[in-house]
């Protein structure tokens, strides 16, 4: 969302840390993996910094979703490997939450990242962030 909001120009791990109160080190490792996925693209070095790859109308929410969850195994049988339950050939609650995922990502692939961009009514994020009213505080923690 943060690149989105400033398409414009790159911005660095520290800033987006920074403005979001959030560790550095994750945000590397999600930085690295939105990159191997081909949603942003980096510059390491002086001048460096991170980018979308393609406009946020092309980046799909769901996608995002899928990619940064490698699985969805809510209950241990949806993972072969680990399946010992002893109802599972008769249990229905595997068939509701596999239809009730379908359903949550169906609901993902309706959006795009320019839709998470705005809000109809009101002032829309990039404005919100731009005041600055979205800047994570470390007070109290």
């Amino acid at each position: 969302m943060y690149l989105g909001i400033h398409a414009d120009r790159k911005a660095t791990i520290s800033e987006i840390a920074g403005f979001y109160g959030i560790s550095r080190n994750h945000l590397v490792k999600v930085v690295h993996d939105l990159a191997s996925h081909g949603y942003i693209h980096t510059h390491r070095g002086k001048g460096g910094g991170m980018f979308l790859a393609r406009p946020a109308c092309e980046i799909n929410i769901g996608n995002v979703v899928r990619h940064a969850e490698p699985n969805f195994h809510m209950v241990e049988c949806f993972n072969p490997q680990t399946r010992h339950c002893p109802i599972f050939a008769m249990c229905n609650l595997k068939g509701m939450l596999n239809d009730a995922l379908g359903e949550f990502l169906a609901v993902l692939d309706r959006y795009t990242l320019e839709d998470l961009l705005k809000r109809p009514g009101g002032m829309g994020l990039p404005q919100f962030m731009e005041a600055g009213a979205g800047r994570a505080t470390t007070q109290g923690r």
